[in-house]
């Protein structure tokens, strides 16, 4: 075989290998957009790298699959429903302390269903995983928690938290 041949099958070869990881990267950041659409944005501008953003996406996914998460059992729905129910019938009475309610149920569920529940970054990072697309709803509830908690949210914002807590509990 002369070497110009053996040049050509090389560049053949780098070039079928380039080819498939530019593929494999294609392939990996589709997925991971689909599956965390607006947080794979987010995370992304935060990192201000995407290969960074995906290592660390990638990540998160290896550790809610080790992870013991399952659905809710029957009688668990039905008794968080119910709990639901009784605080927002209150709610009109007791804003701020129903906010705190809505969010302590939010995280009650959260626990019943297998997710660690000790540090906010942590939540959302576990969270980021299987419930991405609701994943804002429970940033703006807990920031406006936050502002409950320091008595600096009015009865609107109160309301707001509310549907933001509702739209988390509901896809949990």
């Amino acid at each position: 075989m002369s070497a110009g041949v053996t040049v050509a099958i090389i560049v053949v070869i780098v070039i079928i290998i380039a080819v498939v990881a530019v593929s494999a990267t294609v392939s990996r950041r589709r997925r991971l957009r689909q599956r965390f659409g607006p947080e794979y944005d987010r995370m992304v501008a935060d990192q201000q790298s995407q290969r960074k953003a995906e290592a660390e996406l990638t990540s998160r996914e290896r550790r809610v699959r080790n992870l013991d998460i399952r659905p809710l059992a029957p009688a668990a729905r039905t008794e968080y429903t119910a709990q639901w129910a009784s605080i927002q019938e209150r709610f009109v009475d007791q804003p701020a302390a129903v906010v705190a309610e809505a969010q302590q149920l939010v995280t009650a569920v959260l626990s019943d269903r297998g997710y660690p529940t000790e540090g906010y970054d942590q939540i959302l990072a576990d969270l980021s995983v299987q419930h991405a697309r609701n994943l804002e709803h429970y940033r703006a509830a807990n920031s406006i928690s936050d502002s409950a908690a320091n008595g600096s949210a009015s009865t609107e914002d109160l309301r707001q938290a509310m549907i933001h807590y509702r739209a988390m509990f509901d896809d949990l």
